[in-house]
């Protein structure tokens, strides 16, 4: 039986941060903010195939989950959690303890993952206070946390 090829991580290069803003305003997903300091993104690959993205911030011991996106010809196969598991490990491994993210319709699916709701005013200032949680997301979103 064959092994199910392995999903890479790579760092995002500045040159295709473009493909990153398309997929996410493709989903749907705010992309205003990806060119500023602060969040620092991965390309996930399986087969040599682009197949997501997705992000991290790292407020001292603190995270914000953030443009987590599979493209659509690979949705539904497991890769978002793969994803998501990859991003927790590279928070921790930047010194964070918790990671925070917001979602509008996602909260199932982090759900199944670890995350639990979380009113927006427990969240640290300094997350509280990123562009994406500050002005990219609307209050209807939802706030989920999960500590490691």
């Amino acid at each position: 039986m064959a092994q199910p090829a392995q999903l890479f991580a790579l760092p995002l290069a500045a040159w295709e941060r473009d493909g990153l803003k398309a997929a996410l305003t493709g989903a749907g997903l705010p992309a205003d903010d990806i060119e500023q300091d602060g969040p620092v993104f991965w390309r996930f690959e399986r087969d040599d195939v682009p197949v997501g993205f997705a992000g991290i911030e790292v407020h001292g011991r603190d995270a914000l989950l953030r443009s987590l996106v599979t493209l659509p010809p690979v949705r539904l196969r497991g890769l978002g959690a793969a994803m998501v598991a990859r991003m927790e490990v590279e928070a921790r491994a930047r010194g964070a303890d918790a990671i925070y993210l917001l979602t509008e319709d996602g909260a199932p699916f982090f759900a199944k993952l670890g995350y639990a709701p979380c009113a927006r005013d427990h969240v640290p200032a300094a997350i509280a206070a990123t562009a994406l949680f500050a002005r990219h997301c609307p209050a209807s979103a939802s706030v989920m946390l999960k500590r490691m």
